[in-house]
């Protein structure tokens, strides 16, 4: 056996025992921990930031994309998120050993459906040192261990995150290989990793499509899918059109480079001659650059004609794709056709036309006048979350706690034999 299969077999195995440990820690525990987290955070804030500047240099020498920078940096002010999500985790209930449904049938059996953690989780991920705190955290307290594996750009920030949690597992007397950190940063790591099939039982990628795909196309373990976020904004033709406005700009504005962030805007016909040079002013303001059809380009002359690559593409910048369409349906039917199962928003004073969109629409969040941006777990009141799943089974959007358990049937009986 080469020296990289040792190295992933002994991670797995480690993590396969610790998943024992943490399944059967209390509420008690499993928040202990995390205060002790939240404290080492505090304590350790500098070594974070100068862990964080380091990756931030090598980034820039490799030319990273702004917007994995984004994702990258850490300052005073997401180390202060860091522990507020913590902070919301401790505060959310066991999701373990839930009864989630409690019967009795003819046949003598009382069957009581339960709540258990899943096992091993392996996190894939780059440029976002943030997840390696929400995933731990999410992890532990849903009883379950996790194998990281940050990407190169951002592996010091990562790395000391990921020790942290082992220090307050010490601490607390719990195996620390609940968390365990791939500090290798050998690609032949991952594709080994992506075979271990007898010690993973989910993976959790998180990063670029590129980054999916290749999880997707190289193992057969369950994942959380996530190919991208190809979001969409929908203004009909009953919507305020300063609502709109307001909505449109920070969908797509506040931060482009995360994945809720709106790519597409589609805007009724009706009222695309008001709407159009309202939210052409904003972007332009703000130095978003605007691609648009051919009807968007006769209203605008400023805008770069769009072409259909245009409306498949998670742009994470300050570019967006307009589409002027006749109506809802014709909406629906474009978001079908080119959108990722992320987020879409409909902006309308018509609850008719809202409760279809949100019927009809079938990605894992749907929204009437909200800002795609609150796509997330923390907003949605879960603390934090470990991505958002786009796929159809287990999860759909924000995958918190209550996503990271799966259950068993326990079944009582003072005496039960089949005829």
């Amino acid at each position: 056996m080469s020296k990289i299969n040792n190295y992933v077999a002994t991670i797995c195995n480690n993590a396969k025992l610790a998943s024992s440990d943490i399944a059967k820690a209390n509420l008690a525990q499993k928040n202990q921990v995390l205060h002790d987290v939240i404290s080492l955070i505090d304590l350790k804030k500098s070594e974070i930031l100068q862990a964080n500047q380091i990756d931030l240099q090598n980034a820039i020498k490799a030319n990273i994309d702004s917007a994995k920078i984004d994702r990258i940096t850490l300052n005073d002010e997401k180390i202060q998120s860091l522990i507020i999500s913590l902070s919301e985790i401790i505060k959310q209930p066991d999701p373990v050993n839930k009864i989630i449904e409690n019967y009795n049938r003819p046949n003598n059996l009382n069957i009581q459906k339960i709540s258990t953690p899943i096992g091993v989780l392996l996190a894939i991920y780059e440029a976002r040192p943030n997840v390696t705190c929400d995933v731990s955290a999410l992890s532990l307290k849903s009883g379950n261990s996790v194998i990281l594996r940050s990407g190169s750009d951002c592996i010091n920030s990562s790395k000391i995150i990921a020790d942290i949690f082992q220090k307050a597992l010490t601490k607390s007397k719990l195996n620390p290989d609940i968390i365990s950190f791939v500090d290798n940063n050998d690609y032949e790591v991952v594709n080994q990793l992506l075979k271990m099939n007898d010690f993973i039982d989910v993976v959790i990628p998180r990063g670029g499509k590129k980054l999916i795909k290749a999880v997707m196309q190289n193992s057969n373990i369950p994942m959380f899918n996530h190919l991208d976020g190809n979001c969409h904004t929908y203004v009909h033709q009953d919507a305020d059109l300063d609502k709109a406005l307001k909505i449109t700009v920070n969908a797509k504005m506040r931060r482009t480079s995360i994945c809720g962030a709106t790519e597409t805007l589609l805007v009724d016909k009706n009222i695309a001659y008001k709407f159009i040079p309202l939210i052409a002013s904003k972007f332009k303001e703000l130095g978003c650059e605007i691609r648009g059809d051919s009807l968007a380009c006769s209203i605008d002359h400023s805008f770069i004609p769009a072409t259909q690559q245009d409306y498949y593409t998670e742009f994470l910048d300050k570019i967006i794709a307009i589409k002027i369409v006749n109506d809802i349906d014709e909406a629906i039917k474009h978001i079908t056709e080119y959108g990722s199962s992320h987020t879409e928003s409909i902006i309308t004073e018509n609850k008719s036309a809202s409760e279809k969109f949100l019927s009809e629409v079938n990605s894992a969040i749907v929204m009437h006048n909200a800002s795609t941006q609150f796509a997330d777990g923390y907003e949605f009141g879960l603390g934090a979350e470990v991505g958002i799943a786009t796929g159809k089974l287990h999860a759909r959007g924000p995958v918190g706690l209550a996503q990271l358990t799966t259950y068993k049937y326990q079944v009582r009986s003072e005496f039960a034999i089949r005829k």
